[in-house]
């Protein structure tokens, strides 16, 4: 027979102890276990703080180390209406919610469903505009969720959805396709697994810049990658983006502006889970208008099947690893953007900590979270998939509701791993109209630049100084520039390697930010406030 005692100050040391998190996890538990020669139970007089649960009762020591009864309790949680209705009523969520299961599964549930309806409009929105399967990206979506879960030991309350910031990437190695009405809706088959290849390695150098933190630490490491070196960056890939937004609105205007004042409205008068969804909404809301107006082609969801396997060989980065020209060029246009994203990850995990109330940039650490972000980035790419990054709407949920526990979070995730699995959800996806991508993406490559601009204001680097204008000049110039004619080629031996004006800025800035002198850069690891608190480049 076991007892359970709970005590914050009882002498643990004489039991078998283990660390547990028993209702709701909001008092430290102890587990006594009977060894050989114990016999019943231990001395009660000793544990005057403790409580012993048993299957239907709670005893409470009183002061004099006397078992006092005070009711009924359910060891494995399950619990009749009338207890649920109690412990309702001392649930206290202005405090936070830090164990869902006080919740209940069916409470439980819905937090999982409202998670995964604030990742999804961004999640499917990056196939869309990169001609990627949208099964493929809920998939790893969502195991990529459940991967960086398990390397951070499930104590990071984060959701790992598309990246934006890889649009840029993608757009130079894998350009969307003209249709026979000249609008950029058909994917490039032939090279999207390249660019997959390239998002793989990328992931791999979160690895390696995890790697560096655990050996150097995150103050010398965060010195290459400063706010005057990732800003300019970002700014670059939301300004390269905006000819297709121009080119995708030219489709239908009528859905592009529908579109676009939907978020807008959103954002700027929502309330509550309005203004954490306003793409999702904007893409409702504008779908709706393309019905009414027969903007919508329903063949493709009539001939799609109900179930069907969310992987695509054809489509994987893993078969693109082939050391060809395009595999190479393709890494060094798209390994650079992973510098922004891992200062982005930086910014959206200090903003968890600040809504959850726990650094988690110390615990578990930076380096596992950007460990646990770059194997499910490299997952994806192998799989055929975006890269993932932490979710500022997932944020945004936490803050709202104030249920802080990981555990709804991989609920969501297992949520969209089953929606994966239907290539008829995956048709109607597909069946957006490209006006309607056109206004989402308008307002959304233009706050990728923005976004950019507030990480330079926020850190308040100082553009007096004439180093740090160099720094950022020659990044925007390199970056748009080369963009312009194609990028830069030439030779290694007989394999032509192309950079893109991406890569050039990236590798530019980062020499000229270690080579200057004056690089006073420190960055905050007490909170991370000085990373890139880039909302994980989402509007």
């Amino acid at each position: 027979k076991s007892a359970i005692l709970f005590s914050k100050a009882c002498p643990a040391a004489r039991f078998g102890v283990r660390a547990d998190r028993l209702l709701a996890g909001t008092v430290p538990a102890v587990w006594k276990t009977r060894t050989k020669g114990e016999s019943g139970m231990p001395n009660m007089h000793r544990l005057r703080c403790s409580v012993f649960i048993f299957p239907g009762v709670i005893i409470v020591p009183n002061s004099g180390g006397t078992a006092v009864d005070r009711g009924n309790a359910s060891f494995f949680g399950s619990k009749t209406r009338k207890e649920n209705s109690f412990m309702s009523e001392k649930i206290d969520y202005s405090k936070g919610i830090y164990d869902a299961r006080q919740l209940g599964t069916g409470r439980m549930l819905i937090l999982g469903v409202q998670h995964m309806f604030a990742m999804f409009g961004a999640t499917v929105l990056v196939p869309l505009l990169t001609g990627l399967s949208v099964s493929t990206t809920l998939l790893c979506a969502g195991l990529g969720t459940l991967l960086f879960h398990l390397v951070t030991r499930g104590k990071v309350p984060a959701f790992l959805g598309s990246s934006f910031a890889y649009l840029g990437g993608f757009s130079i190695v894998a350009p969307m396709l003209a249709d026979a009405n000249g609008n950029l809706t058909v994917a490039n088959t032939k090279m999207l697994p390249y660019a997959c290849a390239g998002v793989a390695f990328s992931g791999i150098l979160y690895l390696v810049v995890s790697l560096l933190i655990s050996t150097f630490g995150i103050r010398r490491i965060m010195k290459f990658f400063p706010p005057v070196v990732t800003g300019p960056i970002i700014i670059s890939i939301g300004l390269i983006l905006a000819p297709s937004a121009i080119t995708n609105c030219e489709s239908n205007w009528l859905l592009a502006f529908v579109a676009l004042g939907t978020v807008i409205v959103c954002n700027i008068w929502g309330k509550g889970m309005v203004k954490i969804l306003p793409i999702l909404i904007g893409v409702l809301v504008s779908y709706a208008v393309a019905l009414v107006t027969g903007a919508v082609d329903f063949q493709a969801i009539a001939a799609a099947d109900w179930f069907g396997i969310p992987l695509h060989q054809n489509a994987m980065g893993l078969f693109a690893i082939d050391g060809s020209p395009e595999f190479i060029s393709a890494l060094f246009t798209i390994l650079p953007i992973a510098l922004a994203t891992m200062m982005e990850h930086v910014g959206d995990i200090a903003a968890i900590s600040a809504t959850v109330g726990h650094n988690y940039i110390n615990d578990p650490g930076l380096n596992r979270t950007l460990l646990g972000d770059g194997l499910a980035t490299t997952m994806a790419g192998l799989l055929g998939g975006p890269a993932n990054t932490t979710y500022g709407e997932n944020t945004g949920v936490l803050a709202l509701s104030k249920i802080y526990d990981p555990l709804v979070i991989r609920i969501a995730a297992v949520l969209a791993i089953i929606l994966s699995f239907s290539p008829k959800f995956e048709a109607v996806i597909n069946t957006i109209p490209t006006g309607i991508i056109g206004g989402i993406s308008f307002v959304l490559y233009g706050m990728i630049s923005a976004i950019g601009v507030r990480n330079v204001v926020e850190n308040r680097v100082d553009f007096t100084n004439s180093r740090n204008l160099i720094v950022a000049a020659v990044i925007l110039v390199s970056a748009l520039g080369f963009n312009s004619v194609g990028g830069l080629t030439f030779m290694v031996g007989s394999v032509s390697i192309n950079l893109s004006g991406l890569a050039i800025a990236a590798i530019v800035g980062i020499l000229l930010n270690a080579i200057l002198p004056g690089n006073d850069y420190e960055f905050d690891a007490a909170d991370g406030s000085d990373a890139a608190t880039s909302g994980n480049l989402q509007v």
